[in-house]
């Protein structure tokens, strides 16, 4: 795996998990194809352990090499999810430490553009981007593409491996 400060350039796309970062990642893919440049996959993870109550069991904060590993599988899920529906992809995996919006605006600096999958617009009046996608989109020194999920497929790393194909709108 790469650091976000190595020679960053070609894609950038952000993935937590989500249905809506799997039609990101795939999006991305078909866009690297065509552009005939490589994809960097990004995870960026925080330690959680700082941000329990003082009288918290320590039994049952995990420690920050446990959160690690825990970001390193669903980055290795979200991969090997793409691969297998993208095999000729070019991607890099990039699993970083610390807030998603300052992870991804560090990795974009060389980019040709910074993609994001964006989830259902909930209620009317709201926006339809959150607040890391409006962030980088504010921030971000390159273009921000954000790809909608058009259904909800659950993560394969929380399905046990099944999943459906999630139909995305590919670049033109």
């Amino acid at each position: 795996m790469r650091t976000p400060a190595q020679d960053t350039e070609g894609l950038v796309v952000g993935t937590d998990g989500s249905s809506s970062s799997l039609a990101a990642l795939r999006w991305s893919a078909a866009m690297g194809r065509r552009l005939h440049t490589k994809v960097d996959v990004v995870h960026a993870w925080t330690p959680t352990a700082r941000h329990c109550v003082h009288y918290a069991l320590i039994a049952n904060r995990p420690t920050a090499g446990e959160e690690r590993r825990r970001a390193g599988r669903l980055l290795d899920a979200s991969v090997a999810w793409l691969l297998e529906h993208e095999p000729e992809a070019d991607i890099r995996s990039v699993l970083a430490e610390g807030p998603a919006v300052p992870v991804l605006l560090r990795c974009v600096e060389r980019a040709e553009l910074l993609v994001l999958g964006r989830g259902p617009r909930r209620e009317p009046g709201l926006s339809a981007l959150g607040p890391v996608a409006r962030e980088c989109a504010r921030r971000a020194r390159c273009p921000v593409v954000t790809v909608p999920c058009v259904v909800a497929a659950p993560h394969p790393a929380e399905d046990g491996g099944a999943h459906r194909d999630i139909p995305t709108t590919t670049p033109t």
